[in-house]
């Protein structure tokens, strides 16, 4: 068949696209087409899920393939703590004088690293000021950071309540930084990763284990231009629109502690966060709920609650838990502690129209997640395909009709799935990373990693990088895993 000239120019052009793509650090959705020629490859994973929606899915090359399993080089780098969390990276970073190819971390007392994905070296390391303070304690993070939007600097959190500011460079904190997100960092944990919307930083707090009053998780967007607090949303007290001291509010808890945190929607003017036990009314107070507000003001649109919210509440079975997905069709699905998956329509979360008096329920699908266990975990969602962990299993559905309609299921457990290179990755906490064809289920491979958390791995520019450790080890060393395929 005649190929003319405007169509070869049309696949240059296309070509192009992919691989600007590609070195910005974004992911394209399952479907999208690359030349066989010229794949772009994936150089940057700028933050937890790799794209503001958490898809935690992408169709670009990440320069391993599945022959290149078998032949993988291991590294174990030694780290000043636990990462129970995700990396980040970004290809021929400007670091330390020189360019390299660079993980970046955050342990979970504030300590973030950037760290030479080839040679394991540790470039730079930051301290947050008054680490000793909380070193040691159960006073810890769990975010994720985040590449700013330009690569130059990355933001992350640290135990004493606020988010840093640091130059990719040399690690430097930036002036104007960093910006407090809560009063009392003792009791409001920075839990939950970050996320970057239309020139404003997502932050949110949850709580500690044994969920001590008084605290009130809350969502703030921060001005990355004027580095201050612009918007605020509390999930309890929702009609105060700053940041409060908790003990000021008459409820407490409804932490925002899933792996996700804020889930940015497609055009960047609406968020998804869920959240844990508390009261809930409809009005002001909002746990076990997921909660669709406006961006960048923070102000609420709707939101769904099940119609057994007060025996989650009671039970300890916080609905956010789990992380919000956006799925094709018009989807959103959210998981938690009580084992059941819930599919919801994104345009009526309750079942009605946003606006209306609120109300419980509205769900249109509900099942038990894979093991039906309390789920922690966010999935993975490729195309017209999601795929979900939890401490008992690994499961994969395909979304249509309004419905999930299983593929495949094992007993494996598994942490946050990602979908990278045509190839599924699960890192199973027990210590194994699993390697799956995503239709079959078949495991490919499975790479020895120390056990862990609910750390999750990055697959990116011939590396796999795997976190290990648990936060609740309290631990002041850890270690991370590089697989490389060159």
């Amino acid at each position: 068949m005649e190929v003319t000239r405007a169509a070869a120019r049309t696949c240059v052009g296309i070509a192009t696209a992919l691989a600007a793509l590609a070195g910005g650090g974004y992911a394209l959705a399952s479907g999208h087409a690359q030349t066989a020629a010229s794949p772009a490859v994936l150089r940057v994973w700028p933050e937890f899920g790799l794209d503001p929606r958490r898809s935690n899915a992408t169709d670009l090359a990440t320069g391993i393939t599945a022959t290149d399993l078998g032949r993988l080089k291991e590294r174990t780098i030694a780290l000043p703590g636990t990462v129970d969390s995700s990396p980040i990276y970004l290809h021929a970073a400007a670091v330390a004088g020189g360019r390299h190819n660079t993980a970046f971390v955050t342990t979970d007392y504030g300590v973030t690293l950037a760290l030479d994905a080839s040679s394991g070296r540790i470039l730079w390391t930051f301290d947050p000021p008054g680490l000793h303070a909380w070193l040691g304690s159960a006073q810890i993070t769990t975010a994720t950071p985040i590449l700013d939007p330009g690569h130059r600097y990355l933001y992350a959190t640290s135990p004493d309540g606020v988010v840093h500011k640091l130059a990719i460079e040399n690690g430097r904190e930036q002036p104007g930084w960093p910006v407090r997100i809560t009063p009392t960092p003792d009791r409001e944990k920075l839990t939950a990763s970050l996320n970057i919307s239309g020139g404003y930083l997502l932050a949110s707090t949850g709580g500690y284990d044994g969920d001590t009053p008084p605290y009130v998780g809350h969502i703030v967007a921060i001005s990355l231009a004027r580095h201050r607090v612009a918007h605020v949303f509390n999930t309890l007290c929702a009609n105060r629109r700053t940041i409060i001291v908790p003990s000021t509010c008459s409820a407490s808890d409804s932490a925002i502690l899933s792996r996700s945190g804020p889930v940015v929607e497609p055009g960047g003017t609406r968020v998804l966060i869920a959240t844990g036990n508390a009261p809930y009314n409809g009005t002001t107070d909002f746990g076990d709920s997921v909660i669709e507000l406006t961006l960048p003001g923070l102000r609420l649109r709707q939101a769904y609650t099940p119609d057994d919210q007060a025996k989650l509440n009671t039970g300890d079975l916080d609905l956010g838990s789990g992380s919000p997905a956006l799925l094709p069709g018009g989807l959103a699905w959210i998981a938690g502690k009580d084992g059941i998956q819930r599919v919801l329509r994104l345009s009526a979360l309750d079942g009605s129209t946003p606006g209306t008096p609120p109300r419980t329920g509205g769900e249109l699908q509900t099942l038990p997640t894979p093991g039906s266990q309390q789920l922690f975990t966010a999935p993975a969602v490729w195309g017209n395909l999601m795929f979900v962990a939890d401490g008992g299993g690994t499961i994969a559905y395909s979304v249509s009709g309004g419905r999930l309609h299983q593929l495949w299921q094992n007993g494996t457990a598994g942490t946050s799935p990602i979908v990278a290179g045509g190839l599924l990755y699960v890192y199973n906490p027990g210590g194994s990373l699993l390697v799956y064809r995503p239709r079959s289920g078949k495991v490919l491979a499975t790479l020895a990693a120390a056990s862990g958390h609910w750390n999750s791995p990055i697959v990116v520019d011939g590396h796999i990088i795997i976190p290990t450790g648990d936060d609740n080890d309290h631990a002041t060393t850890g270690s991370l895993q590089i697989y490389s395929a060159r």
